[in-house]
């Protein structure tokens, strides 16, 4: 479903966001994925976090406007997901559901025109809850903003509201969230120099602890195989990354994370690995 009109409220400010927390990790992890002509796709994954190992077994299935997830976990948990766009002209309809816990299952409506995206939610859970948002503007310019309302008690969960602003060369945004309570502002910047990286610069603020958090990261294209990211916050908190495509199908991800201003230095590294016979 493609839309000339403005992204939805959970794509602002996305870009930055991903390029300072994306494929960073801790963990070990190996990721195997297959594909067929006929629309079915199976994905395998086994990870390591410390002490504990965890995997799951996904596939997919696309038929026309129609697609069909489902997978199940070391934890016995099956969750699958049905999403089917445009029943009716500009939109896609997700419901998700996952077992032993079957109150956990959801449905989302999203609406996206030209000049304004509207998305509803529905949580049958034991608190229901029902999630809006809406973004107006174009493009290169929008306003939006998301709530979550509980059923049961009759409050407001959650109310945010940002703006994004996008060029063909940078993007920014500004992102007022948890009731209030904290400030977001992120700007990314794509330059030549960098061979089609990227250089972001985020500021965060938390009102009631009066706390400020400010990191940058940047992404270095070294060849079409190669790609490092690095990131720093004032905290003293480094983080670096290097992703490398093996073959056509195939990709290593290894990834660090440092605290700078402790006196115990204690780097994590993590090492991801997918292959896609």
């Amino acid at each position: 479903m493609a839309t000339k009109g403005p992204s939805l409220f959970t794509d602002i400010g996305k870009k930055s966001k991903d390029l300072l927390n994306k494929d960073y990790g801790s963990d070990l992890k190996f990721t195997i994925s297959s594909k067929s002509d006929s629309g079915l796709a199976l994905r395998s994954t086994v990870a390591k976090k410390g002490s504990l190992s965890s995997g799951d077994l996904g596939a997919q299935y696309k038929h026309k406007n129609a697609a069909l997830d489902v997978k199940v976990d070391t934890a016995s948990n099956v969750s699958t997901t049905f999403t089917v766009t445009d029943i009716l002209p500009s939109t896609k309809t997700i419901a998700s559901l996952k077992f032993p816990d079957y109150k956990s299952g959801k449905l989302e409506v999203q609406y996206l025109n030209e000049h304004a995206t509207f998305t509803t939610a529905v949580r049958f859970n034991q608190s229901p809850s029902v999630d809006f948002s809406a973004t107006i503007g174009t493009p290169s310019i929008a306003f939006g903003a998301e709530a979550r309302y509980l059923t049961a008690s009759g409050n407001f969960a959650k109310y945010n509201a940002g703006v994004s602003l996008a060029k063909p060369d940078s993007t920014a945004s500004v992102i007022l969230a948890d009731k209030g309570d904290s400030l977001r502002v992120s700007y990314l910047h794509h330059l030549r120099k960098l061979n089609g990286g990227a250089v972001v610069g985020e500021v965060s603020r938390r009102f009631s602890s009066n706390e400020n958090t400010l990191t940058v990261g940047c992404s270095y294209v070294v060849d079409r195989h190669t790609v490092v990211k690095t990131k720093l916050n004032n905290h003293g908190n480094l983080g670096a990354l290097l992703r490398h495509e093996l073959t056509r199908k195939s990709s290593l991800t290894i990834s660090g994370a440092f605290d700078t201003k402790a006196l115990e230095k204690n780097p994590k590294f993590g090492l991801a690995l997918s292959l896609k016979p």
